[in-house]
């Protein structure tokens, strides 16, 4: 497994306007959505998070190491993640989607020197389930192409390579596929988990002809919300991202997002790894407007209600569906 890591983008963005309004929150409906995500426990599994940013309220943040590696971010990449999910506003500027979430759990899985193993994905997924999160917010995935190259480096015939490579595939694909229906079966017991993952960012439609990969492990697997990647183009409305993986669940914004990063201060960055929290984010203030009235909410209602409520009108006129999927996720209106 590796993560799903900023990359770079071949759309253009004014660097000063995205500071300035940062268009994610905005093109979500969080900005004017009369909900924070309160009473929600969300889970990210990434690469840790540093947890005395300004953005971040300690108090509420509780990390779990999965690598051997020891609590905390070196890379940037988890603590990026969390701030669109749930941070705070910094110096005035708002990046959190869901920024009232109370309790956030934080498994770090990428260890600062090395590859993440699946094993670490697992038993982080299960300790979220375990700790009763709400909601798993994962940006990473299983590098299919990137393991066959590799083999192939080594000296493997083409054959051999993709066999090995298919193989592993599988043998993630049915892990998944079993802790997610695990956490389907913990509905009974008033905690069922939705779990949303990153789409991947393999695609190339810069190149001639246009190159497009399908979702990658975990965002392929059963019950999962699969998360693409879409752009701001200047007349406000949105097209896919360049590098983002299609036949998603759903798509959120992922071109030049600005969020949390290392030494306190704040980044923009692309890829569906952005695109991940912000969908993990509005379906925290879903969970919250659902549950008004004590009513006891799973992951297929919290799901279906993402790509019930998506949006299509404000995608370009030559949209593909199997960009998209069921639309641009969309927060609850006020009221």
């Amino acid at each position: 497994m590796e993560l799903i890591d900023h990359c770079e983008s071949f759309e253009s963005f004014d660097d000063a306007a995205h500071h300035r309004d940062n268009w994610g929150i905005s093109a979500v409906g969080a900005r004017t959505c009369d909900l924070s995500g309160a009473g929600v426990t969300v889970a990210i599994i990434d690469s840790g998070i540093v947890n005395d940013h300004p953005a971040f309220d300690s108090f509420k943040i509780f990390e779990r190491d999965f690598s051997g590696s020891g609590n905390g971010d070196r890379c940037g990449h988890g603590t990026h993640c969390a701030g669109i999910l749930f941070g705070q506003s910094v110096r005035g500027t708002r990046i959190g989607i869901a920024p009232g979430i109370k309790r956030a759990l934080i498994a770090k899985v990428r260890p600062d020197t090395g590859k993440i193993e699946s094993d670490m994905v697992f038993e982080a997924m299960l300790w979220a389930m375990r700790e009763r999160a709400d909601i798993i917010s994962m940006s990473l995935g299983f590098d299919y192409l990137g393991m066959v190259s590799k083999s192939e480096e080594r000296g493997l015939p083409r054959d051999l390579a993709l066999s090995d490579g298919l193989i592993s595939y599988r043998k993630n694909l049915r892990m998944f596929d079993a802790i997610a229906a695990l956490m389907r079966k913990q509905a009974a017991l008033g905690c069922s988990p939705l779990i949303v993952a990153a789409a991947g960012n393999q695609s190339r439609r810069q190149c001639t002809p246009a190159v497009k990969i399908g979702v990658s492990l975990p965002a392929a697997a059963s019950d999962v919300v699969s998360v693409a990647a879409a752009a701001r183009e200047q007349d406000g409305l949105l097209r896919i991202a360049s590098f983002s993986n299609i036949l998603p669940t759903i798509t959120a914004p992922g071109v030049g997002i600005l969020s949390a990063w290392l030494g306190g201060g704040l980044r923009l960055s692309s890829g569906t790894s952005a695109a991940c929290p912000h969908a993990a984010g509005v379906a925290a203030l879903w969970l919250e407007r659902l549950r008004r009235g004590d009513r006891k909410v799973d992951a297929d209602r919290l799901r279906a209600m993402l790509r019930d409520t998506a949006r299509r009108d404000n995608l370009s006129a030559d949209y593909d569906p199997s960009d998209f999927g069921a639309g641009v996720v969309a927060a609850p209106t006020a009221g």
